[in-house]
């Protein structure tokens, strides 16, 4: 039984880390009632509501007509661009690791059926791109948007026009890296045998059902009702009826990882010598914390710990949502990505980071500027 958990716990890296800064959090500080007040249960909520809906997502292959059109597509370029800005907006509204769990292994099998293999990794690298900033323009397409959107209290449309400079940009940059790819010969032609994914007819109404639960969950994040526990109660009582093996698949390792990063934030704030070194360095330094602290323990768990000693939120959120460049533990949609990858190619773990890497590194360098200039822009 150890074996096994210490195996699962080597396995899910993220979640030993949270785990042990939460105990570690909590001999610095002991435990007490604030404790549980200062967890964000409504974020835990959300998150809990969205990983049911969009795994009856991927059961379903809700997703379907778009990846089906990928398999239409005759040149490189234009089948490039459409995976990739597929993952672009796609991410804006299923989450960033999710769009690339519908997108990478399509990437993957169409460029093996069409003998393209050399590409696979420009492009998912650029995919993974595509998801970290697509999912920068709204509050529900990453973890830590919605964690941040969840405490800033303006309106999403707000929100959204504040991080719409960084989205067009990073899509333009987008096009120019494909171009860049591609310039030998851009007229480079491939043929597939188009997407596997079928809609079972007895799905429909599981189809319907969560879509329909999509739209509310986007209302209540939206809202910002107080009614967000009867919204999860219903979410989690229509997936009984749907498919309750849903359950069973949803990524509670996930879940408990935030719940352990509220933990530690909650107890780091509450410990008076660690809430005032904070205090003095990160504020007015937002930017550059954020995306520091997120190559050590990813931009999701950087901006739950970093919140309460902020006083420049833009400064804040632009750096979380620019740190998944650096590496591949800025962002756990990257980690998600090499998953993926290195499941089909195990003996091309080295080839995925420096790869990665490159590409992420050359589009880091260019955007960082404008967003830190950007971070001079208020919310608020």
């Amino acid at each position: 039984m150890m074996k096994r958990v210490f195996s699962f716990l080597k396995k899910e890296m993220m979640l030993t880390l949270s785990l042990a800064a939460a105990l570690a959090a909590l001999i610095i500080t002991p435990p007490s009632p604030r404790l549980l007040r200062d967890i964000d249960w409504r974020t835990l909520g959300t998150l809990l509501m969205m990983l049911c809906v969009l795994e009856g997502f991927k059961q379903e292959n809700v997703l379907r007509p778009l990846v089906s059109l990928a398999g239409n597509l005759k040149r490189q370029v234009s089948l490039s661009l459409f995976l990739i800005f597929g993952v672009f907006f796609s991410s804006m509204f299923v989450t960033n690791d999710v769009s690339l769990i519908i997108f990478v292994p399509l990437t993957i099998m169409l460029f093996r059926d069409g003998g393209k293999e050399k590409y696979i990794l420009p492009v998912i690298s650029m995919e993974n791109i595509a998801a970290v900033r697509g999912s920068l323009l709204t509050p529900f397409g990453s973890p830590q948007n919605l964690f941040l959107y969840g405490k800033a209290g303006i309106s999403a449309g707000h929100f959204m026009l504040h991080m719409l400079p960084l989205c067009v940009l990073s899509a333009v940059l987008l096009v120019i890296f494909v171009l860049v790819l591609y310039r030998k010969n851009p007229k480079e032609e491939i043929a597939v045998s188009g997407s596997r994914m079928v809609w079972a007819k007895e799905g429909k109404a599981r189809r319907i059902g969560y879509v329909c639960l999509f739209v509310l969950i986007l209302a209540v994040i939206v809202t910002r009702t107080t009614l967000w526990p009867l919204a999860v109660v219903l979410v989690l009582a229509a997936i009984l009826v749907l498919d309750r093996k849903i359950l069973l698949k949803v990524d509670y390792v996930l879940l408990f990882t935030f719940l352990c990063f509220f933990i530690f934030s909650s107890s780091v704030a509450a410990n008076p010598g660690i809430s005032a070194f904070l205090k003095r360095t990160v504020a007015g330094n937002e930017y550059w914390w954020s995306i520091g602290i997120s190559q050590i323990i990813s931009n999701v768990p950087a901006s739950i710990v970093l919140y309460p000693f902020t006083t420049n939120f833009a400064g804040l959120i632009y750096g979380a949502d620019t740190a998944g460049l650096c590496s591949l533990i800025g962002s756990l949609a990257s980690v998600i990505n090499y998953r993926i990858y290195v499941r089909e190619y195990p003996e091309r773990g080295r080839d995925f980071i420096r790869v990665f890497t490159l590409v992420s590194w050359a589009f880091f360098l260019i955007v960082v500027i404008p967003g830190l200039l950007l971070s001079r822009w208020p919310f608020f």
